[in-house]
Parts: structure tokens; C-alpha cells; sequence
């Protein structure tokens, strides 16, 4: 009856593991490039009382064993990285990859992070950053006499000033794909950083090497379902309240064990 406390509890830090993780699924639901996360779970160490296999005093061989489970723990948190509505923003400078990829990110470190989202707006220099100031990597400045930006599903982002139907400067705006994006790490702001489990960045103009297209004047929403969150946080209110009864019933028991 001891043990079940112990295994009862486990299963209920696990729930409430997995509601924190839904929680932050459903409070992100509108972030633009979100990606869901799923909470994984492992048994813990089982206690044998009998080995399978053991030979009997009688010569027999024991067909199963008798063990007995510690109850549960969170491991992991797996992103999920399927693709999420595109929304029409009609903004120049907005871009929704389609397909694999992520925009590269300069932080203020000189480090390179890496995003979903792509909402980019110039700043008071014309360097083209995200809604943190930082710059899209490399670094692109259009001048504030462009009248026009166009971005072609390759990334070739050019610029056209007043006037001139040739383009007045233009910039390869390349993507980066991992070998594993479940590896990478969330730093927040939208952005990742590349792993040892990630791999290596390897990057390359959209389109190619099975890289997504970019979409101008798009971008892409949340790939959470809030539906399948829903139900998501039942079951695991459901197996924290099942859990909370196994230790009131062991306790029960060893209520009625000091009566005796």
C-alpha cells in the first residue's frame, strides 16, 4: 500500500506534466509559427520479485516473472513540426515558408537562431528585422526610396524605386532544413537554436533540395488544434483525478490496517 502512494504520485505529476505542455499549446494558439508539442512519457524501474525463466524446486521453469512498476515520468517534449494555415496578409514583407525551412535569425550575440515566423518590418535604417529588432540573416537593408518589394517563391527579394521598372538592388534570402527539428532547442521569441540532436544547419535557396517555397504576403499561423487540445487536457484530468483516488484508497486501507 506504501508503494502504490508512491507509484499514484508519479502518475499524477505526470498529468500535471502533460497539462503544463497543453497549456502551452492552447496559450499559443495564435502565435504566428507556433509548432505544437506533444509530453512523452517512460515507465520507471520495475522491482523483480521472480525472474522470468527462474527454475522452481520442483524443476519446472517459470513461464513469466512478477514484477512490479514504480509508475511513470516525463522525458520529453516532442515538437511537432507539421505545416499550419497560411493567412493572407497582403504585407510585403511578411513570408510563410511552405514546406521545410526555416528564416535565419541574427541575434544580438552574432549567434544565428532560427524561425518559422516569418512578420518582418524595416527598421529606422531600412535593415529588415522581426518584431525583436533582430535581422534577418544575411542581413537585408532596402533604402526608403524603394517603392516596391517583390519576393519570388526562390526568396529573391528585390527592390524598385519611383519610376524604374528595373530593380534597384537584390537580395537571396535562403533557408535552412535539419536532418532532426524535433532536436532543436526553443529559446522563445519565436526561435530555435541547432542542437547536437538537430544536426547541422544546411541551407539553400527555397525550392531546392526539397526546401519549401516562400509565399510573400503570407504567414504562417499555429499549427495547434485546439480541439485535440481539449481533449488532451480531459485526459489528463481525468488520469490525475484516477491517480489522486488510488492514494486516498491506499490510504484508506492503511486506515483500516491501524484499526485492526
Amino acid at each position: 500500500m506504501i508503494r502504490a502512494l508512491y507509484i499514484a504520485k508519479t502518475g499524477m505529476d505526470s498529468s500535471q506534466f502533460k497539462l503544463d505542455v497543453v497549456s502551452n499549446n492552447l496559450a499559443n494558439v495564435n502565435t504566428k509559427g507556433f509548432k505544437r508539442s506533444n509530453a512523452v512519457f517512460e515507465d520507471l524501474y520495475y522491482q523483480t520479485l521472480r525472474q522470468p525463466g527462474a527454475q522452481l524446486s520442483n524443476g519446472n521453469v517459470l513461464p513469466t516473472g512478477l514484477h512490479v512498476g514504480t509508475g511513470a515520468a516525463p522525458v520529453a517534449t516532442a515538437r511537432v513540426h507539421t505545416q499550419g494555415d497560411m493567412i493572407r496578409t497582403e504585407q510585403t514583407l511578411d513570408m510563410a515558408i511552405a514546406g521545410d525551412g526555416f528564416f535565419r535569425i541574427q541575434q544580438t550575440d552574432g549567434t544565428i537562431a532560427y524561425t518559422r515566423n516569418g512578420e518582418f518590418k524595416r527598421n529606422n535604417n531600412g535593415l529588415v528585422v522581426n518584431a525583436d529588432g533582430l535581422a534577418l540573416d544575411p542581413a537585408i537593408t532596402i533604402p526608403a526610396t524603394a517603392t516596391k518589394i517583390t519576393v519570388s517563391p526562390q526568396g529573391l527579394l528585390e527592390y524598385y524605386e519611383s519610376g524604374s521598372g528595373v530593380a534597384a538592388g537584390s537580395f537571396q534570402i535562403n533557408t535552412s532544413t535539419f536532418i532532426n527539428p524535433q532536436g532543436l532547442e526553443s529559446i522563445g521569441g519565436n526561435l530555435y537554436l541547432a542542437t547536437g540532436a538537430s544536426g547541422d544547419p544546411v541551407d539553400g535557396v527555397p525550392g531546392s533540395d526539397g526546401r519549401g517555397l516562400v509565399s510573400q504576403g503570407f504567414l504562417e499561423g499555429s499549427n495547434v488544434n485546439v480541439t485535440e487540445e481539449l481533449i488532451n487536457m480531459i485526459q489528463a484530468q481525468r488520469a490525475y483525478e484516477i491517480n489522486s483516488r488510488a492514494i486516498k484508497t491506499a490510504d484508506e486501507m492503511l486506515q483500516k490496517l491501524t484499526q485492526l
